[in-house]
Order: C-alpha cells, then sequence, then structure tokens
C-alpha cells in the first residue's frame, strides 16, 4: 500500500534517491520544503546521514543560504543502472589458472613427501 505523504513530497522520487544525488537535489529546495523531507524521513527510515544532511541543510538556509538551481537530475535511480556495463574480466583478461604451492613460498618448494628421510 502506498504511503499518501510520499506522493506529496518535495522530490517525488525521494526514497529512491541515494545520498549522493539527494545532496545535490535539496540545494533546489526552500526551508519548509526541506523540513517536510526531515519530518518524513524520522517518521519513516530515519537514517543517520540523510538526517544529518537534511539538518545541515535546514541550518545554512536559516543563516541565509538561497535555494539555487542544484542538479534535478543528479543520480536518478534510472541513470545509475545506465552507467553500469558489466565486468571488464574476460577470457583475454583472466591470469592463468595456477595452483598454490603445498607449502613455504614459490621459491622453496616443499619436498614431496616419498622424499622424506
Amino acid at each position: 500500500m502506498a504511503d499518501p505523504g510520499r506522493d506529496t513530497l518535495p522530490l517525488p522520487d525521494y526514497d529512491h534517491l541515494p545520498i549522493g544525488g539527494l545532496e545535490s537535489r535539496i540545494r533546489s529546495l526552500n526551508t519548509e520544503e526541506v523540513e517536510e523531507l526531515l519530518a518524513y524521513e524520522r517518521t519513516h527510515a530515519d537514517r543517520l546521514p540523510v538526517t544529518e544532511l537534511l539538518t545541515a541543510r535546514l541550518e545554512q538556509l536559516e543563516a541565509g543560504a538561497e535555494p539555487t538551481s542544484g542538479d534535478p537530475g543528479a543520480l536518478r535511480p534510472e541513470q545509475q543502472a545506465e552507467g553500469r556495463t558489466g565486468s571488464p574480466v574476460s577470457p583475454a583478461t583472466s591470469p592463468q589458472p595456477s595452483s598454490p604451492p603445498p607449502h613455504g613460498t614459490p621459491d622453496q618448494r616443499g619436498k614431496p613427501k616419498g622424499d622424506r628421510t
């Protein structure tokens, strides 16, 4: 069931933003909007890094900072997936398989069990 408060947040995709994207996107919000996000966060996930980020931005706004354009498209969840291209490892870049020595180091090999006296 959808949370009715989630649909009215100043950032519609707030719950899916990584902290790095959130930091950039909240720069465009005014004091009331940041307070609204902070209240929502405290009653829902209450993630310490996010509440600290929102509290710090609120303090900046109360000290006279002005909302800026920010980056409304910063790190949207759908953009994060676009940058992933898979593993750079391939058979051509993989090392040759090897087994570690039974004991000792590669330059000081142990004696085989049959040669013990």
